[in-house]
């Protein structure tokens, strides 16, 4: 049977771009989405015009009681679904002062509660061989702006070191630390080489150089408990 990916939030930006490249390397794709349904549903297109399968499934991760009853339908339709890419995210703009208890349920669960128990339960299933986190170049910083977007990307990056030694050796858990790919929803290309322009680099990156770093995963069966930076430099400060 063929090999399949199930990826979060995979109807747009980085994760439309991941499922595209699995799509070409011969993945079948689960396509889970919240409210981005256009999107998902356009992507699943593209996949099939290319010649792959592709299934999308609606599912509201910030309540973890979802994550059973989509896993089971992921499997039931993806029999051989062995990897996992944890994308789906929330990137809010609060300082300390700033947050609420119910912005920090609303981040803290879809960036870590979701990807912690949804890895538990993928863990379980006898296809699983990789689990993919997507982090953010911010878990190399103390940095109080996005104060609990920035502490949960620590927690999922501590997470992925953890799950390593827990899951190992059927499963090998990763993760990828983006920097300055994409602009942030709602900001432009220019504020994206802005802060590009900072890096050792100098000059934002694309997708095409997280997709490289998923492809040495998938292909290096040696490497686990492994963050990969692809920022240009960035983490170094």
């Amino acid at each position: 049977m063929k090999k399949a990916a199930l990826i979060t939030g995979g109807g747009e930006r980085l994760g439309k771009a991941m499922a595209l490249a699995l799509a070409d390397m011969g993945y079948d794709i689960a396509l889970h989405y919240n409210s981005s349904e256009n999107h998902a549903k356009k992507t699943a297109e593209e996949i099939k015009t290319a010649g792959r399968r592709c299934e999308i499934f609606k599912a509201d991760l910030s309540d973890v009681k979802n994550i059973k009853p989509m896993t089971a339908r992921v499997f039931r339709a993806f029999p051989r679904c062995s990897l996992l890419i944890n994308n789906a995210s929330i990137f809010e703009d609060r300082d300390f002062m700033k947050v609420t208890e119910e912005s920090f349920d609303r981040e803290f669960t879809l960036n870590f509660k979701a990807p912690f128990f949804l890895s538990q339960e993928f863990g379980r299933r006898m296809p699983a061989e990789i689990i993919v986190n997507m982090l953010d170049t911010r878990v190399s910083a103390v940095e109080p702006g996005h104060f609990v977007y920035n502490l949960s990307k620590k927690a999922l990056r501590d997470f992925t070191l953890m799950a390593a030694r827990a899951l190992g050796p059927k499963i090998r858990v990763n993760g990828i630390c983006p920097g300055p790919i994409l602009p942030p929803p709602g900001k432009s290309a220019k504020y994206l080489r802005r802060i590009a322009g900072r890096t050792p680099l100098g000059k934002p990156g694309h997708p095409g150089y997280v997709i490289s770093a998923l492809k040495y995963i998938l292909e290096n069966g040696y490497v686990t408990g492994e963050c990969l930076y692809v920022d240009g430099g960035q983490h170094l400060g």
